[in-house]
């Protein structure tokens, strides 16, 4: 089953997750949302849309913009509306 680690915390996990250009994107309700603090960080892509990000936070250990979804992407990536991907060293173990 899929999960995503940081600092030795499970920050998410499921066995429905969307891989899309090889990350893995969470369903909202398997992610553990207190790691999770909002972040004034966007970027768009130019299929996806706009995305939103947060930081991931673990033990008081902040790790900027580590998370991030897409609230209102495009039409040809609608089956990652609102799930959430990591990195910036975030371990996705699949």
């Amino acid at each position: 089953m899929p999960r995503a680690i940081w600092n030795d915390k499970v920050i998410a996990e499921s066995d429905d997750t969307v891989v899309v250009e090889g990350n893995h994107y969470f369903p909202p309700e398997s992610v553990d949302n207190t790691h999770l603090a909002p972040s004034d960080k966007h970027t768009v892509c130019h299929w996806k849309g706009t995305a939103s990000y947060y930081d991931v936070v673990v033990d008081g250990e902040v790790n900027p913009a580590a998370a991030w979804y897409y609230p209102n992407p495009s039409d040809a990536a609608s089956q990652i509306k609102d799930r959430i991907a990591f990195w910036r060293g975030v371990r996705v173990e699949a």
